[in-house]
């Protein structure tokens, strides 16, 4: 009889196998790459471009146009959209990013034929019509406003601008940005971004040969835009040792977001500064959270990672503490960064991270979805599947001699951007 009382062997992963995407063109030359995978008669269509043309005197323009793109065309209104997309049972969502945007679009194939036109009709004839971009204007002020009170969203907004100033990656948004609004700048970008030259496609799912010829047919020939354009690329200086506070007299608790500028996905270095930061912050059981959380009792959670951009990477820890311990928190912050530089770490505490890691590798690939969002990861970022090859030999043989190497060459605590929003 099996004995509950008993916890099972670790088993470590010792192989995860990826789809790999079949690389095509449309007869216009667009990019697609297709995950073909499952029984479902269910796929998943993105349309990715590439962020273009950036002003940091009018910062909403894209974001903007990613969120009207779907509100009325030359043919279709926004209530027409929504309703004959909704009648065939799809799905369209629009993303924006920091390096891309995308329109994704779900749908059963049986219905693809019928869904694809109206797809084309808002990539091609989107209007953004001035009583949408009013109601657009005033709910998002609307909801700036009601942010700017919440601690942990100021602190997130001011440690962006203040590691990346005024660049698409960390743009002070205000009011007035949203005032400056005008439909004829949206307008221009949506034909500057959104055109088959800017356009990847990666669909996953049951997408098969019919499924091609027909994206094939709808997005083949020539699109009505084709303005110039310039893909955004920036370069940072790095921020040494600024402290930022604002005091909110009135806080109960306090926002903490702290981090510096550092490598992304490209460098040779990643899956070791991924395993540093997931022992130190990156999951639930992890160092932070077991001093800050569970020994201190300082907040109900504690978190550190690491964000991989196209021209940049940034580590950053953030909580919320009560303000009679905020002071107290960064202290045990700082002491916890300074042992993972000075202490070597346990075979059986690194165990558990490496099980960790390699398990949410191996439980993220559940379907053809998500190993078309692997795919993303490596494509967007000029890389290829051995990428993660070394991402898996890395987490299985790193050293906490290398942990230690690690930790003194991206994690210096008097280098750090750290912002307080609140008391302390």
């Amino acid at each position: 009889m099996l004995n509950r009382t008993i916890a099972p062997d670790f088993i470590q992963v010792n192989e995860i196998n990826f789809i790999k995407p079949k690389a095509q063109q449309l007869d216009n030359g667009i990019k697609v790459f297709t995950v073909n995978a499952g029984q479902q008669e269910l796929v998943r269509i993105e349309f990715i471009f590439q962020n273009v043309n950036y002003d940091q005197n009018k910062p909403l323009q894209a974001v903007s146009v990613n969120s009207l793109i779907n509100n009325g065309t030359k043919t279709l209104s926004a209530k027409q959209i929504a309703e004959q997309v909704d009648y065939y049972g799809a799905y369209l969502q629009t993303d924006y990013g920091a390096d891309h945007t995308s329109i994704t679009l779900h749908s059963l194939n049986k219905h693809l034929v019928s869904v694809l036109p109206i797809i084309w009709s808002i990539l091609n004839e989107s209007i953004f019509p001035q009583e949408e971009l009013d109601i657009f204007i005033q709910n998002q002020k609307q909801k700036l406003k009601v942010n700017l009170q919440k601690n942990d969203f100021l602190a997130r907004k001011t440690f962006a601008n203040t590691i990346f100033g005024e660049t698409a990656y960390g743009s002070d948004i205000s009011m007035e940005h949203y005032d400056d609004l005008k439909r004829d700048d949206l307008l221009t970008y949506f034909k500057a971004a959104f055109k088959p030259e800017n356009c990847t496609i990666i669909a996953a799912g049951k997408f098969e040969a019919k499924e091609f010829d027909l994206l094939n047919h709808f997005f083949g020939k020539s699109w009505e835009n084709h303005n110039p354009s310039t893909v955004n690329e920036f370069n940072y200086s790095p921020i040494v040792g600024n402290d930022v506070y604002i005091e909110k007299a009135d806080a109960v608790q306090s926002a903490i977001r702290m981090g510096n500028l550092t490598i992304n996905r490209k460098h040779e270095d990643f899956p070791k500064l991924q395993i540093m930061n997931t022992l130190l912050g990156g999951y639930f059981g992890s160092r932070l959270m077991a001093n800050i959380r569970e020994d201190k009792g300082y907040t109900y959670g504690i978190g550190s990672g690491i964000a991989s951009l196209k021209d940049a990477g940034y580590f950053f820890i953030a909580t919320e503490v009560g303000t009679e311990v905020c002071v107290s928190a960064l202290e045990e912050i700082e002491k916890e960064i300074n042992i993972l530089k000075t202490e070597l770490v346990a075979e059986e505490e690194l165990g558990l991270v490496r099980n960790y890691m390699l398990g949410s590798m191996l439980g993220s690939l559940e379907n053809a979805f998500s190993h078309a969002d692997k795919f993303k990861n490596i494509y967007f970022s000029d890389l290829d599947y051995d990428y993660y090859t070394k991402y898996i030999q890395t987490v299985k043989t790193i050293t906490p001699e290398e942990i230690i190497a690690t930790a003194n060459q991206y994690l210096d605590w008097n280098a750090m951007t750290k912002v307080v929003v609140g008391k302390k």
